[in-house]
């Protein structure tokens, strides 16, 4: 059945978050469980005149992939279409809509591992391109059962979630991200004037250094939805012990009650009560996988329940998450690993944050907004 919401999504996702053009190359990447979505995307660049690309998948390619790559075959460089995905055009759309997310839950951390290490200079390239404008990157979702199962809900609950989330209902969306900007602008340049941090909560009692770094105001244009700020800490100032609240997700495997200590920036003991060989295997990913790349605030209040997926779970209104491995660079962080690892910690039961020794977030709130 068709969602006409898909168009708003469409418009919005060319227009406001890509801000394609005529004559720009846009690549849009999704499964073919995505093709409404991704012809709706097709169109609209068209229509503006732009040089749309389609570049379907199938969701079980991955799991046949892990199933009988061999250890050079997982380690060999990305495939042309992928390096030309990354460094050809001038934007690129990438769209989840696996019908199964567990489909790697089976796969042993190694080998994902070795296939992550093989993409780790493309990725440095797509972070350098994104970084300096040369390219605009925007990553979104299309609603499928598998997802809606992940998160608890049936399909049409899940799909209004996802919608709402985007504020898809409302009558002109694109303004009221927009005043997202705004509000978000206003605490990014407040943090931005900030160099010490401590976030207090349950089980948790962390401090880290931000000065000369970026606080990113997320307000649509790199995730859709959005709705958060991230900085990338100074990568050896990281210390103290923090509990995450929900369970950490990777390559479909859940990782619960994870418990981490810093000294000078790098993780030095790590607990799990549930994942915690794979919690160990991540870690020791490389020489980078140890130290924070990334600190955020989710500010989006139309995302209230924990999903088991990142791309929501990360903006929820009124907690923080910390993402092991690779920095953003438009934060001004320096941390490289092959991997990028977001944890979620809950801080509206009364989760604080200081800054510079003064209270500016509590129970969930930030108190200059």
């Amino acid at each position: 059945m068709y969602d006409p919401r898909l168009s708003k999504l469409a418009h919005l996702l060319v227009n406001y978050s890509l801000g394609v053009k005529k004559g720009d190359q846009l690549a849009v990447i999704g499964s073919v469980n995505a093709q409404p979505l991704m012809l709706e995307v097709y169109k609209e660049a068209l229509v503006i005149g732009a040089l749309p690309d389609l570049l379907p998948s199938f969701s079980e390619t991955s799991e046949l992939y892990f199933k009988y790559a061999s250890d050079e075959q997982l380690q060999a460089p990305p495939s042309p279409i992928e390096m030309a995905s990354r460094t050809s055009y001038d934007a690129l759309l990438t769209i989840q809509a696996p019908s199964n997310v567990k489909s790697l839950s089976q796969v042993g951390p190694a080998k994902i591992t070795l296939s992550r290490r093989a993409g780790t200079e493309l990725s440095k390239i797509f972070w350098q391109r994104m970084s300096s404008g040369e390219m605009r990157w925007c990553g979104t979702l299309y609603p499928t059962q598998g997802l809606a199962q992940e998160a608890g809900m049936g399909y049409y609950e899940y799909a209004d979630f996802v919608f709402k989330a985007g504020l898809l209902d409302a009558d002109n969306p694109e303004a009221e991200w927009l005043k997202i900007h705004d509000q978000q602008e206003r605490v990014s340049a407040e943090m931005d004037q900030r160099k010490s941090f401590r976030i207090v909560s349950e089980d948790t009692d962390l401090r880290f250094q931000a000065a000369g770094r970026h606080w990113v105001n997320c307000d649509g244009k790199l995730n859709f939805p959005d709705g958060e700020v991230f900085t990338g800490p100074i990568e050896d100032t990281v210390e103290g012990h923090i509990r995450f609240s929900f369970p950490g997700i990777y390559g479909g495997k859940e990782i619960e009650d994870i418990r981490l200590t810093f000294e000078r920036g790098k993780v030095v003991k790590a607990e799990a009560a549930k994942g915690q060989e794979l919690l160990h295997a991540l870690l020791d990913t490389d020489a980078g996988s140890r130290y924070v790349g990334e600190i955020a605030v989710g500010t989006n209040p139309g995302i209230t329940k924990f999903s088991k997926n990142m791309l929501f779970d990360e903006k929820i209104g009124g907690t923080v998450h910390l993402a092991l491995g690779r920095s953003i660079p438009m934060s001004f962080g320096k941390n490289e690993s092959a991997i990028h690892w977001d944890m979620l910690c809950d801080m509206r039961q009364g989760g604080e944050i200081f800054a510079d020794g003064e209270l500016i977030y509590k129970a969930g709130k930030f108190l200059f907004a």
